[in-house]
């Protein structure tokens, strides 16, 4: 790879390039193009004129749309969310239907940037409901009958459990654990395939309680055989892709196969540009982390079901490992489920969960996401203003005490190619927080070097230009990229003339500005040899 540096008097200007034709710009060069089409999201936009390119919140912010914010989707737009998740497991196809063209409206008619993303029911397995719409409270002592049968109405002390062989395998004296700890009850008797259970500790029964069965300290697994995608979740993809998802995150994932097989369809349907995210929810998907990471276009890293599975005190250290795995391979990773749990019913939340979202900031996560605060919580736009300040305040403090640290990375190209792309932007990443530039630059068709910029969790913020509309909604994840939609042209130069000037327009960036530019393909070659052209400049905005 040939390397050069020069410097004129006024315009400092380093090149590291794969090919001879990244010298062909080695003299400096005046800002004069005119700014042309582009968009920047309404959020982004305002932050950057607000704050500068230093002070942009890097960690996106997922909200789960339910009926609590059905109306408010503006104004959770407008305060950050960068990612709409609508969850199959809860209400109708037509709610479903009119949630997903409300994100896709903000996007066309608004100017936000807001990736749609649905989440798969899964074949979920002991799944219990009282039949009422709210909690239940459980006394202590109390009996309660666990039952497969189907009633037209709710009956006092029963809950109905959604798979016929649930206490198949469990014994008199078991522990029934309710959603990880809410509630406890000992299997007292085994009537048929029903349970009779005491209350040993008292707590909420929620609708769609989630169950476990505990036995001398340890879970009783067992192994139904259901597959991972349900005859339901297909009919829910196709519903999905019918209304332009972006991202689907498939739940109870337990093999690489699961994702693997959700590809593959979509690839036959010619859908490469909807991602595949993996929830990491049982002790199945753990046994095959690194696998299940590697195939799929990102990771949900779901505590509440991990919770159910295994001690709550393995959680924050199991948390830690997943998001340095999936930044070492590159994919994004959303920390997700009770980040800011009392907020359902409080308008404040406690200082702990303040400090479990800091946490996840400065662990990396790219994302951290809103479950039932948002979805029907009673203050959906205070949670997500929480969730913004905390993400906002644990990454200034990351800045001011100096406590980025660029973690050496596993090569993960084999083609020298892509070999090339790795150095270029784990070099690039060094030489922008070593000569402290204002931002990144990178020319994009497909994303693929915004996301190894990003896996090296730069300073300053990426800005990741492409003229492909589903390539910018799957870079809305990545931890610090900025992805706007522009139409590039066949000169590079162009390009970050235009790129430029759009900035200056509306007042972002300034005379003496320094900017690392990156480029993953030479749009001056046939798309064939795209691929082997890669190249880092360090530009003065004049």
């Amino acid at each position: 790879m040939a390397a050069s540096a020069r410097t004129t008097s006024s315009f400092p200007y380093l090149v590291a390039a794969s090919s001879p034709a990244a010298h062909r710009h080695g003299t400096s060069h005046r800002i004069r193009a005119s700014v042309g089409e582009a968009a920047m999201d309404v959020v982004s936009e305002a932050e950057l004129r607000e704050k500068g390119f230093m002070g942009m919140r890097k960690t996106k912010l997922v909200c789960t749309v339910g009926p609590a914010c059905l109306e408010a989707l503006p104004a959770l737009a407008r305060g950050g969310m960068g990612v709409a998740r609508v969850n199959l497991c809860h209400g109708g196809r037509e709610w479903h239907r009119a949630a997903m063209r409300a994100v896709r409206r903000l996007n066309e008619e608004e100017g936000f940037c807001v990736t749609l993303m649905v989440d798969t029911e899964g074949s979920q397995l002991l799944v219990a409901d009282h039949g009422g719409a709210t909690s239940v409270k459980a006394e202590d002592g109390s009996e309660w009958i666990f039952t497969n049968r189907r009633a037209d109405e709710a009956h006092q002390f029963t809950m109905h459990v959604n798979f016929d062989k649930f206490s198949e395998g469990i014994s008199v004296g078991d522990e029934l654990v309710i959603d990880g700890g809410m509630a406890t009850f000992e299997v007292t008797e085994k009537i048929g395939n029903d349970l009779r259970c005491k209350c040993t500790d008292p707590g909420l029964l929620l609708p769609r309680a989630k169950l476990s069965f505990w036995r001398n300290g340890k879970l009783v697994q067992r192994n139904f055989g259901l597959p991972t995608l349900s005859t339901k979740d297909w009919a829910d993809i196709e519903f999905g892709i019918a209304e332009g998802v972006d991202c689907i995150a498939l739940s109870f994932v337990n093999d690489a196969n699961d994702i693997k097989q959700l590809k593959a369809y979509l690839s036959r349907r010619s859908l490469e540009h909807i991602k595949v995210f993996a929830k990491i929810e049982s002790l199945e998907s753990l046994k095959n982390l690194k696998d299940i990471i590697e195939a799929s276009d990102g990771v949900m890293v779901a505590r509440g079901d991990l919770g159910v599975q295994m001690p709550l005190e393995q959680i924050p250290a199991i948390q830690e490992s997943i998001v340095k795995l999936c930044r070492h391979l590159k994919k994004p990773v959303i920390v997700a489920s009770q980040l800011l749990e009392s907020m359902v019913e409080f308008p404040t939340p406690t200082r702990a969960e303040v400090a479990d979202v800091s946490e996840a900031v400065r662990q990396y996560a790219d994302a951290v996401m809103l479950s039932a605060e948002s979805a029907i919580g009673a203050y959906p736009q205070k949670a997500l203003s929480v969730l913004r300040a905390a993400s906002e305040r644990m990454e200034s403090w990351s800045r001011e005490e100096n406590m980025q640290k660029f973690l050496p990375q596993h090569q993960l190209a084999i083609a020298l190619p892509d070999r090339i792309s790795e150095q270029i932007c784990n070099c690039a990443v060094e030489m922008a927080n070593n000569l402290a530039v204002d931002a990144i630059f990178v020319y994009t068709k497909h994303g693929h070097m915004a996301s190894l910029l990003s896996r090296n969790r730069p300073k300053p913020p990426i800005f990741a230009f492409t003229d492909n509309a589903n390539s910018r909604k799957s870079m809305n994840l990545y931890w610090g990229v900025i992805p706007l939609h522009i139409p590039l042209s066949n000169s590079m130069e162009d390009n970050f003339n235009k790129t430029i000037s759009l900035m200056k327009s509306k007042g972002s960036a300034k005379p003496g500005d320094t900017v690392l530019v990156v480029s993953d393909s030479d749009l001056n070659r046939p798309c064939a040899a795209t691929s082997v052209f890669q190249s880092i400049q360090v530009r003065l905005v004049e």
